[in-house]
């Protein structure tokens, strides 16, 4: 599996996906500055002083290619709607993780977080020929497990005591998984819906 550097922003389904860069930082801080969106994460970014920390963390880990972080455009008005990224890359194994992803609560249910997942399937499977992408989400997370489901992803298991997040809480997490042999079945149904959208 090749390096997940992008030269270029994957765009398509009205989205836009961008490498992290420090110009992103007002709108994407902007985006976040709801609490509720932030619930299940290791950190409440909604207030600017923690966001800017969580900002350069993010751009940290970008700069040194341990993950992959992008910004979310709707191109329908250009305004920046929220985050996701690679992680736990692991080229030897060819696999990676889609993960750390959140929304501005304007596009949660819509057709955003379908078209994000298509365009970082693809590019996981086309361009890095990965065998296996995996999504994971804190088990008491139900809206985020639901979305995860509906993608198409398989539910492997759950990994107990998996984390320690905000205020100590130890999360259970619930692992996701599609493999190369699955994508085409997980690619017709996001095609699916987001042609219905």
């Amino acid at each position: 599996m090749e390096n997940p550097h992008l030269s270029a922003p994957l765009t398509g389904w009205n989205i836009s996906l961008e490498s992290l860069a420090e110009e992103h930082r007002k709108p994407l801080q902007q985006a976040g500055a709801e609490p509720a969106i932030w619930k299940y994460l290791s950190v409440d970014a909604s207030t600017p002083s923690v966001f800017d920390k969580w900002f350069d963390w993010s751009l940290k880990l970008q700069q040194s290619e341990k993950e992959w972080i992008f910004v979310v455009r709707d191109r329908a008005d250009n305004q920046i709607v929220g985050s996701t990224r690679y992680l736990n890359i692991e080229s030897h194994h060819a696999r990676l993780e889609i993960g750390h992803t959140w929304y501005a609560p304007t596009v949660w249910g819509t057709s955003v977080n379908p078209a994000c997942k298509l365009l970082l399937i693809r590019h996981a499977f086309d361009d890095w020929k990965a065998n296996r992408v995996e999504l994971r989400c804190d088990a008491r997370n139900d809206r985020s497990r639901r979305a995860i489901a509906r993608l198409g992803a398989r539910e492997e298991g759950i990994l107990r005591k998996h984390m320690v997040v905000r205020d100590g809480y130890v999360r259970d997490t619930v692992q996701f998984g599609i493999t190369k042999e699955d994508r085409a079945e997980v690619e017709a149904g996001l095609l699916e819906r987001l042609e219905a959208a």
